[in-house]
């Protein structure tokens, strides 16, 4: 990194892009090592440009134990991100470059990824770049994008790090199902308390805090101890709930064809859980970036259900909207 005066004697800084490749092949690879064998250069010389680099920051880019970027790091991973995705474009622009992709990460929740966010994804691929999709749950990606791991991602909160922009992009519906074999045996008065701590809950993950939602607002009261099977998958999820393994809550738009088929019924028809989501991308960004945002931001309004698909319902239901 180098500091001089231009023409109209501003300090400027340039950075040096060894260094700044150094660090972010350390956090990409999580390892000295491998990042030199991915640099094609010694050890000891991507030791030295880190090191290099972080004296003319003045402050730690890297936590040794574990090679994660600092909150600092995180920062300049950030740029670094921006740069590679600007550069492609650029170059691209001027003199497109057979199998020149650069690498393009999205934070998004499994849900998404399996009910409407493959087709986007499909899309994003085709643009020229080399598509990482992270997955977590939707309560838990937007700390992906905070440290510059994703250029954009899915999230249930409308509050933005520093240098992003959240935008609406519409509602999840989710709906307690279970089959029918199933609800005789565990609810045969419907669903309530006791067949709830008698049942198996099939869940997502430890992290996924929406059944416990779900029964706190239907019972209206917090339960704990029910017994809960863990799927990671969404398919996965779906079908143990469909082979009876247990119940649980799933997506409307994946349960509306099982139900309608006669293998799933609704155990609690008049209390959907409804999740917002938003879409958390660069304030500032290239314009290939922006293209991607608005492939997801179009695609996601077009599917998932907006204010206005709401007030409609309403009014379907004989409700006023006055």
């Amino acid at each position: 990194m180098k500091r001089f005066s231009n023409f109209w004697g501003t300090r400027v800084v340039v950075f040096d892009r060894q260094q700044l490749e150094a660090f972010a092949a350390i956090v990409e690879t999580r390892h000295f090592g491998r990042a030199a064998v991915l640099l094609n250069v010694t050890r000891g010389a991507v030791s030295l440009r880190l090191k290099a680099l972080e004296e003319e920051f003045g402050t730690p880019l890297v936590v040794r134990d574990g090679n994660i970027p600092t909150p600092a790091g995180e920062v300049l991973l950030r740029h670094i991100r921006i740069l590679k995705i600007l550069e492609a474009d650029t170059q691209q622009q001027i003199k497109p470059m057979d199998g020149m992709r650069p690498r393009v990460a999205i934070a998004v929740n499994a849900d998404s990824l399996a009910t409407w966010f493959e087709v986007v994804a499909w899309e994003i691929a085709k643009k020229n770049v080399a598509l990482e999709l992270i997955v977590d749950d939707q309560d838990y990606t937007l700390p992906l994008l905070a440290k510059g791991e994703a250029m954009g991602c899915v999230s249930t909160s409308s509050n933005s790090p520093t240098g992003f922009l959240a935008e609406p992009i519409g509602m999840m519906e989710y709906e307690c199902v279970a089959n029918v074999e199933f609800a005789k045996n565990f609810f045969p008065q419907g669903l309530g308390l006791h067949g709830v701590l008698a049942a198996p809950a099939v869940l997502y993950n430890q992290k996924d805090g929406l059944h416990a939602q779900f029964l706190a607002q239907f019972l209206d009261f917090e339960v704990r101890n029910y017994a809960a099977h863990y799927f990671p998958s969404p398919s996965a999820l779906l079908a143990a709930i469909e082979r009876g393994i247990g119940y649980g809550l799933v997506p409307c738009l994946q349960a509306k064809p099982l139900i309608d088929e006669g293998k799933l019924i609704r155990l609690a028809p008049d209390h959907k859980v409804e999740v917002n989501l938003y879409w958390h991308h660069w304030e500032t960004a290239p314009s290939n970036a922006q293209v991607i945002s608005e492939l997801v931001v179009n695609h996601a309004r077009q599917v998932l259900i907006q204010p206005d698909d709401q007030a409609m319902s309403s009014l379907n239901d004989g409700d006023s909207l006055d």
